[in-house]
């Protein structure tokens, strides 16, 4: 039998969100680089719109991809202060967030517009990196279930099964983004499970194998080797423990 990351390959992702600039940048991937990080894994950092270019060359012969934080639904238009996906690809991203709780929260992105961006950035060739999960008043009454079934079916509505090969997906809980306070490696494990169980439902049983399902949420390098220890989880989002070189090297390294 495959092993876990025989099937699904080991992904580590950094989410700078809104953080460094591109000299910061620079420093922090040219050292990343000549680390020599664990080759293991795909690494990922999901950066600022300003940087995705100088960045992506930076890591052109690299083992490190370069990503964006969201893009918007349209191929253009008068969308002062929005971003189309094709402009992402020419700066160099490979992947790009959708979906992401601080978008949904924030700025108020819902399931049909988030769908509407994964079938954008799937039209273009981007690779979509889609985050679901629940809040914690939702996860205090038990409803986990239900919220993770209704972002899956209503984020990949009519997307049929073959277009979902370079799927990433992330579980978030929203209660543990930036809290310090990470969801337990079994509970973590448990709603990944769903996740697979929800996929091979809605497509099949090969798919949902083949899907990388990633956690997010107050990673850091103690919780990091328990969580990629667990059969279902395949990866880590990252998003403030992605900022020092130091502490994102130990998470990267301690792939199990």
């Amino acid at each position: 039998m495959l092993s876990q990351h025989e099937v699904r390959p080991c992904t580590i992702i950094g989410n700078w969100k809104m953080h460094k600039t591109i000299e910061e940048a620079r420093t922090f991937v040219a050292q990343l680089i000549s680390s020599q990080p664990n080759v293991k894994c795909n690494i990922g950092l999901a950066v600022p719109f300003t940087m995705i270019y100088p960045i992506a060359q930076e890591c052109a012969h690299s083992i490190v991809t370069i990503g964006a934080q969201t893009m918007n639904d349209v191929s253009q238009g008068a969308f002062t202060g929005e971003i189309a996906g094709k402009m992402l690809i020419d700066a160099g991203a490979k992947f790009v967030i959708l979906g992401h709780s601080e978008r949904r929260l924030l700025y108020g992105e819902d399931d049909a517009l988030i769908n509407r961006k994964i079938k954008r950035a799937i039209e273009i060739g981007l690779q979509p990196l889609l985050c679901i999960g629940e809040t914690k008043e939702e996860y205090e009454k038990g409803t986990t279930q239900q919220v993770i079934e209704k972002q899956l079916q209503e984020d990949l509505k009519d997307i049929p099964a073959e277009q979902l090969a370079n799927l990433i997906i992330a579980y978030e809980p929203i209660w543990a983004i930036g809290s310090g306070q990470s969801a337990s490696p079994e509970i973590a494990q448990s709603v990944h499970a769903y996740c697979r169980e929800l996929l091979a439902k809605m497509y099949n049983q090969i798919l949902a194998q083949r899907i990388v399902i990633q956690y997010g949420g107050s990673v850091d390098p103690e919780n990091a080797p328990t969580l990629l220890s667990k059969p279902d989880i395949d990866g880590l989002l990252i998003g403030g423990a992605s900022l020092s070189l130091e502490s994102f090297l130990k998470i990267v390294n301690n792939d199990t």
